[in-house]
């Protein structure tokens, strides 16, 4: 392979820009009109647009059977209810204010957690456990004591691990985090999203800068040295002025981490962002200029640029930890955890294990049906073959440490690179290679500071199942 001379980044692509980054990058509308485009978030490989119900709970079952007896594992527990569900949410949440029905799903996963445990027949080694939601805390503290009870009846926590949840200001009391304090939590992750009044009400929030601050502080007076917040840019109503003040604000606190997603509008798959005014939405390259900001705004206070979308103080442990190319990623975000199988419990909680993904019943009436024929709760997923696996290799370097050592991946897949991936090689050369997103070195690929911003596009030559989603309808959010 044969480096190729990468444009000099000090020059504007085109005529006509649309932001600025650090090292004098310019971005301009030429450059995002090529770019903007429809595509995976690569938290996994295949995406989960590929996941299927001919693999259910019985090839789940053999998979989770078949683990070593010693390896570690991840273990996502998914805490489904909310109050109410914001306009802007993705996620998949309950929304619902009787308490009773968010107490019957403790019942049920109670079960599953006994379940999974029985068919692995030994304590797991777990070493990155997270609560996800919804809003994990939801749940009063005492109703929280008793999930972590099961969860450490059936598996076990290695020293050091990461436990992580995550908390909304708005319902998050200090009773909550003492107990979470209490049970080993050591990681929290803060929903903020936009302090500014009017994004705020056109997303459905209300959520104080107050309320953030009160519990930012309580959480660190209380000994919780990683806390994370997460941001999203392309919100209704924002503006560089606005998401200015929240960053500042923001930059005050000083997270350990910070995570700065783009807004995914696809009300095709969300009915509830229908309710957002498509009007007061910023239009691409008001959009593009948001994120500019936000990367000038927070490596300028001292953040190192983590993936797509991330940032970490430089002494935290993922910055350390890209800085050696040993970054990792799954469907709870970034990661230093050394387990690759991740087991995923609750609603729609997806499970990565043995060369396999599962995804668990996406409604509590099937989930519950599931439990009750003594069955685990699976409505889809899918096998991974031996292409997959190198394409998946592949594709999380890129994402997650901005280079690939194709040598190594010859030497660990048996493949010849330059012969087995020309097609992709010359796609990238035709496209980002050009455009200077990234550089074809010999052995090796690198993601380019102008590339990071356009990762996930970096990576779509070496999705084979891309081609075949052309034709199909909207299925990904666009890249921009």
């Amino acid at each position: 392979m044969t480096t190729t001379p990468q444009p000099d980044a000090s020059q504007p692509v085109g005529s006509l820009p649309v932001g600025s980054l650090p090292g004098g990058i310019h971005i301009d509308a030429a450059l995002l009109n090529r770019y903007d485009r429809p595509g995976p978030r690569y938290t996994s490989y295949p995406t989960a647009v590929e996941f299927h119900e001919g693999f259910g709970a019985e090839d789940y079952t053999e998979r989770l059977a078949a683990l070593s007896p010693e390896a570690e594992v991840s273990l996502y527990v998914h805490l489904p209810f909310c109050d109410h569900r914001c306009h802007f949410c993705g996620c998949h949440v309950v929304a619902t204010q009787h308490l009773d029905v968010a107490e019957i799903y403790l019942t049920y996963l109670r079960r599953e957690i006994e379940a999974v445990a029985t068919i692995l027949g030994r304590r797991p080694q777990v070493s990155q456990y997270h609560w996800g939601g919804g809003t994990p805390t939801y749940y009063s503290p005492e109703q929280m004591r008793r999930l972590q009870a099961t969860v450490l009846e059936h598996f076990d926590l290695t020293p050091g691990a990461e436990v992580a949840i995550e908390v909304d200001p708005r319902v998050t009391s200090t009773a909550h985090i003492d107990a979470l304090w209490e049970m080993g939590f050591n990681r929290l992750s803060m929903g903020v999203q936009d302090f500014d009044d009017d994004v705020q009400r056109a997303i459905g929030r209300g959520q104080t800068e107050e309320q953030t601050r009160s519990l930012y502080h309580y959480s660190r007076d209380k000994g919780f040295t990683s806390i994370n917040m997460d941001l999203i840019y392309g919100l209704p109503e924002q503006t560089t002025e606005s998401f200015g003040a929240t960053m500042e604000s923001v930059l005050e606190l000083r997270p350990d981490r910070l995570a700065v997603y783009s807004y995914a509008h696809v009300p095709w798959v969300r009915s509830n962002q229908k309710r957002i005014d498509e009007e007061t939405l910023p239009g691409r390259d008001a959009k593009f200029a948001l994120l500019a900001q936000a990367i000038s705004t927070f490596r300028g206070g001292g953040y190192d640029q983590i993936g797509m979308d991330h940032f970490a103080l430089p002494e935290d442990e993922l910055a350390q930890a890209l800085g050696r190319r040993k970054l990792h990623r799954n469907f709870m975000g970034y990661t230093v955890s050394r387990a690759p199988d991740m087991i995923g419990l609750g609603i729609s909680a997806i499970g990565d294990v043995a060369g396999a993904y599962a995804q668990n019943q996406k409604k509590l009436s099937t989930y519950y049906a599931d439990l009750d024929a003594g069955r685990l709760p699976i409505e889809r997923g899918y096998g991974l073959s031996d292409d997959d696996r190198v394409r998946r290799h592949i594709i999380s370097e890129l994402m997650c440490n901005l280079w690939l050592d194709t040598k190594a991946v010859e030497q660990r897949y048996g493949v010849d690179f330059a012969v087995d991936f020309a097609t992709e090689l010359a796609a990238l050369q035709d496209g980002p290679v050009a455009d200077g997103l990234a550089v074809l070195h010999d052995g090796a690929i690198e993601v380019t500071s102008l590339g990071q911003l356009f990762v996930r596009n970096v990576c779509m030559p070496f999705d084979a199942y891309m081609e075949a989603k052309k034709s199909s309808g909207p299925m990904f959010s666009r890249t921009v």
